[in-house]
Order: structure tokens, then sequence, then C-alpha cells
């Protein structure tokens, strides 16, 4: 093929490619009017979504309005991606409800995230912090599986004066090596008659995440001896490749 022709050819697949586009775009926006009225219909469903509006062109819909909760948000766009013909979903919808101070705002969310999936099996070895700047919550941490990190994620989007919700947390990778890991660590920290009485505590106040064979403490401790007394038994976990011992020492929760 020659130059020439190439260049005919790329103009014509170009041509052909905006004709498409064009037609269906314009096959979209045939469905404005109907989308536009079944998302106001949706959104009616419930009261939370009562100052949100509705707006469709080519259709895509665009949210605004405003919301209690930051969950409400999210419902809202979940809600209108149901109705037919919707071809995406532009949230603009502002989070308004109750104005919290941001240290308060964090030591709240601190404190539901540190009893969030008391009597699961992954309570113990699941991590998270948060910080909140400007209503916006960063979650960080590492938890041992998936239901773990969504369960968190919820507890900040549903927390009143949380305005958005960035999620760093990580997922450790699936290994029956390190839940062995896991378990005899649980084992040796919280039946040491040093530590015992920590076990006490539902949420476990000293959690352990490990992640291809490394282990590393996290939480606080009461005193200096407890948190030497844990990264020694974590040491004598066997198969560990590493022990980082990164408990804080002040008063428990």
């Amino acid at each position: 093929m020659t130059r020439l022709q190439r260049i005919v050819v790329s103009f014509f697949l170009a041509g052909a490619l905006s004709a498409g586009v064009a037609a269906q775009t314009s096959s979209a926006a045939r469905y404005d009017k109907e989308i536009q009225a079944k998302s106001a219909q949706q959104l009616a469903k419930k009261s939370q979504f009562r100052g949100v509006q509705a707006a469709a062109q080519d259709g895509i819909v665009t949210l605004t309005g405003s919301v209690d909760v930051y969950q409400q948000k999210l419902d809202a766009a979940k809600a209108v991606r149901k109705v037919a013909k919707v071809q995406g979903v532009r949230n603009l919808i502002e989070v308004g409800g109750a104005s919290v101070p941001d240290g308060k705002l964090a030591a709240q969310l601190d404190r539901k995230l540190y009893y969030d999936r008391v009597g699961y099996f992954d309570n113990p070895f699941n991590y998270v912090t948060v910080a909140v700047k400007d209503g916006v919550a960063t979650l960080n941490g590492e938890v041992m599986d998936y239901p773990a990190r969504d369960s968190a994620v919820d507890l900040a989007t549903r927390m009143a004066g949380v305005k958005d919700v960035v999620n760093d947390i990580q997922v450790a990778p699936a290994s029956i090596f390190d839940n062995r890991i896991r378990v005899q660590a649980a084992r040796m920290i919280y039946r040491d008659p040093v530590l015992s009485r920590y076990a006490i505590d539902p949420a476990k106040p000293i959690r352990i995440v490990v992640t291809n064979g490394k282990l590393s403490l996290y939480g606080t401790v009461d005193n200096a001896m407890d948190k030497q007394v844990a990264g020694i038994r974590a040491n004598q976990v066997f198969g560990v490749f590493s022990v980082q011992n990164n408990l804080q020492v002040g008063k428990t929760s």
C-alpha cells in the first residue's frame, strides 16, 4: 500500500469513527427526557434523596443538590445507574449535614474502626488508621481480607460530617502460610501470662499484621515491658521471616 493510499484509508476510518460516535450520541440523546424522568422517579423513592436533582444529556445523568452523609451520595448514583438506557452518571452532589471539626471527626472514626469486625476471625489481624482534613477521611493500614476493608470504608462513608473518603487500605494476599503465622502469633501473645489481660478486650488491642511471612505489631499497650514481651513472643513464631514492633506505649482503650 502506497503512502497516499494509507492516508486515504486513515481519513476514511477517522470519518467512519466520527460518524459512528455521532450516531451513538444522537441515539442516546433520543432518550434523554425519558431517562431524566425515570431518574427523578427513582430518586423520589427515598426521602434521603429529596435534595437531589437529575439532568440527562446524551444518555449521561448529572446529579446535583445535597445529601446529609457521604454514603447517600454514593447511593444516589447507584440508584440512577439502574435506570434503563443510562450511559453513565456524573455525580456532583454535595455532602451537607453536620459540620464536625476534623479532630473530633477523626477521633470518632478511630473509635469505630477500633471496634470494627469484633467477633470475626480477622479482627485481631486488621489495622486501619484514619486522618481527616477538611472533612475528607483518608483510610490507611492493612487488613487480612476484602470484607474487612469494605467494612472500614462503609463506616467512614456513613459517618456524619465526612465529605469524602479516600481508601488507601491495603489487603494482604491470601496465604495459608500467613494464616498459620497469624494464628500462632495470636496464641503466643494473648496467652502469655504478662499479656493475657489484653485478651479481655474484644477489639484485641494488639493487632497482628502478616504479609508474606513478615509480621508487624500495631496498637497500644500499657507499658514498655508489655511491648517488649509482645515482640519476643512474635519472634518465637515458627516460620516468621521478620518482626517489626510498632506498638505504642500508653493507656489502652
